[in-house]
């Protein structure tokens, strides 16, 4: 099972990514292990997942989710 996951920054900023430990993967991009853009911005929580039943369907939800502007993302995101 993977995971699609949006991460909030401290600059406001959001991150997407894929794994399959939400939980394991936040606490590496917390510790500067998830990459620059994350290490840079420091990552305060998830603010959205989706669960994907293969690495394939993930990587393209997460280009596509890559691809809309911030405030469809925002939209994406909303209770």
């Amino acid at each position: 099972m993977y995971f699609v996951y949006i991460l909030e920054c401290n600059d406001g900023s959001l991150y997407t990514g894929i794994t399959t430990n939400v939980e394991r993967r936040l606490h590496e991009h917390k510790n500067g292990k998830g990459g620059h853009y994350t290490a840079s911005r420091q990552v305060q929580h998830v603010v959205y997942t989706e669960e994907h039943p293969n690495r394939s369907a993930a990587l393209k939800r997460e280009a596509e989710i890559k691809k809309l502007p911030k405030d469809k993302k925002l939209q994406l995101i909303a209770p």
